[in-house]
C-alpha cells in the first residue's frame, strides 16, 4: 500500500480524504474527512516520533539511538509540537542552568588546577547562584 499524500502534486494545496473503503466487506463511504494531525507530519518528523515513543520519551535514550545531542532532540521535539499546532513551552530555567553549568565547570577547573581544595570546591558547588 502506498503512503498517504496530503499535498497536491500540482499546486501544493492541502488534499482532503474523500472516500474510505473497507477491504473486508467492500463498503465505501464518501464525504470530506479531515486527516488526523499526526498525518500532517513530515516523514522525518514521523520517524522522530516513532523513536521518541519507542524510548518512552526518555530523551537520553533518544539521543543515543539517533546519535544526536540533547539540544537537537529538544529542537526536533519542538518542531513536532509546532507542526501539530501547539506552542512548545520554553524552559525558563535554561539560561540559569547554562550559567550554573559554566559556573560548575569553572569550579571543577579551579579544583583540578589546585586553586581550590576539595572542601572549597564542594562548598562552591553547593552555593546557590546569586541570580536564582
Amino acid at each position: 500500500m502506498r503512503p498517504v499524500i496530503l499535498k497536491c502534486p500540482s499546486c501544493d494545496g492541502n488534499l482532503t480524504v474523500a472516500r474510505l473503503d473497507c477491504p473486508d466487506c467492500s463498503i465505501s463511504i464518501e464525504g470530506e474527512f479531515t486527516p488526523p494531525a499526526l498525518l500532517k507530519l513530515t516523514g522525518a518528523q514521523i520517524d522522530f516520533v516513532e523513536v521518541f515513543i519507542k524510548n518512552r520519551g526518555v530523551i537520553r535514550e533518544v539521543e543515543r539511538e539517533l546519535g544526536v545531542s540533547y539540544p537537537t532532540v529538544r529542537a526536533r521535539l519542538d518542531d513536532v509540537i509546532t507542526a501539530l499546532g501547539y506552542s512548545p513551552k520554553s524552559a525558563p530555567e535554561t539560561s540559569t542552568s547554562d550559567d550554573s553549568g559554566s559556573r560548575r565547570r569553572s569550579v571543577l577547573a579551579d579544583l583540578k588546577d589546585g586553586k581550590l581544595t576539595p572542601d572549597q570546591a564542594l562548598a562552591a558547588l553547593n552555593e546557590r547562584p546569586k541570580n536564582a
